[in-house]
């Protein structure tokens, strides 16, 4: 184990799955129920960006939602524990996240919203989960523990600033760095400009997959773990995978590939112990990015620049 700096256990905290499970998959189906939410009230945008959540200065938020009366915006509140229900006529709602059902989180937020004058019908079916029962029914899930779930928020706040300065160094079409509350991950997207084959899935997310991925790109995130993956993790994939990517001589040292997810893999833990954890995770990013990209013969040349600096425009020169 290498010596860490001081401070750096809080900026990057510990996360084992074992310790916060129960609270990882309540506070994953809570926001299900706010990301389905934004989802009803929003104009679908490429590749399901419109339903994301954003990571905030105190938790996650959904951005301004319209709705008849203006807009409005939800925010997980990591820092007080509270979920904000605020409207653009400064009307606001609060629902405190504690241990609770997600049956009365769900009851709580629709009541909420009902009471700002906000009508919205969602889909009470949780995405992307083995035997889903319905927001209104589940009793079952009802974990809270603050101290884990400011952990993961604290872990996505840096998770973020990597991720949004590695996302300066590419000047094609790129995703925003946003939080998907199907799969519980916060992820980044380059697209190469290239159409991809449709996507053989034919489950009941078929339609938004295909669109999702109906165009090359190469995607990395951060997991907090779940399945046969029982640690928090970076991850890297490309779709559709060219062929010798996944033997790609990948960095740094830790990273492997995992043929059931179809993913590069590097532990959470490997980043949080290393001398720097913004080198080792940016490593990360750019050595398999350079997987897809080479693999996949991308237009490098044309697509990417240099790193972005604090308050100095990017150089243009003719040719670009």
């Amino acid at each position: 184990m290498q010596n860490m700096a001081k401070g750096q256990d809080q900026i990057w905290p510990e996360l084992p799955l074992e310790a916060w499970a129960d609270t990882c998959q309540t506070l994953q189906l809570w926001t299900q129920v706010v990301g389905k939410i934004r989802a009803a009230l929003t104009p679908w945008l490429n590749h399901s960006w419109h339903v994301v959540l954003y990571v905030t200065e105190r938790g996650l938020s959904t951005s301004v939602i319209p709705c008849e009366s203006g807009v409005f915006c939800i925010e997980f509140d990591f820092v007080d524990h509270v979920l904000w229900i605020r409207t653009s006529d400064g009307a606001f709602r609060q629902v405190l996240l504690k241990p609770q059902s997600v049956a009365l989180f769900y009851s709580n937020v629709m009541s909420a919203l009902t009471e700002l004058g906000i009508i919205v019908r969602i889909n009470e079916m949780p995405c992307e989960l083995t035997d889903p029962i319905a927001f209104s029914e589940d009793q079952t899930h009802s974990a809270y523990d603050p101290e884990y779930a400011q952990r993961f928020w604290r872990i996505l706040l840096q998770v973020h600033r990597v991720f949004s300065k590695f996302r300066t160094a590419f000047l094609g079409k790129c995703s925003p760095v946003h939080f998907f509350w199907g799969s519980f991950d916060l992820a980044v997207t380059r697209f190469s400009g290239r159409a991809a084959p449709l996507l053989p899935d034919s489950g009941p997310l078929a339609k938004v997959m295909r669109e999702a991925y109906s165009h090359q790109v190469s995607s990395a995130g951060f997991w907090p773990g779940g399945g046969n993956i029982d640690h928090a993790s970076f991850y890297s994939y490309s779709y559709p995978e060219p062929k010798g990517f996944r033997s790609y001589g990948v960095r740094p040292e830790g990273t492997q590939y995992n043929k059931e997810l179809g993913q590069f893999l590097l532990p959470y833990d490997a980043v949080r112990l290393a001398k720097s954890p913004d080198s080792m995770l940016i490593e990360f990013l750019q050595s398999t990015y350079d997987a897809a990209a080479t693999a996949g013969n991308w237009d490098r040349e044309a697509l990417e620049c240099a790193l972005g600096v604090p308050g100095k425009p990017r150089r243009v020169s003719s040719r670009s």
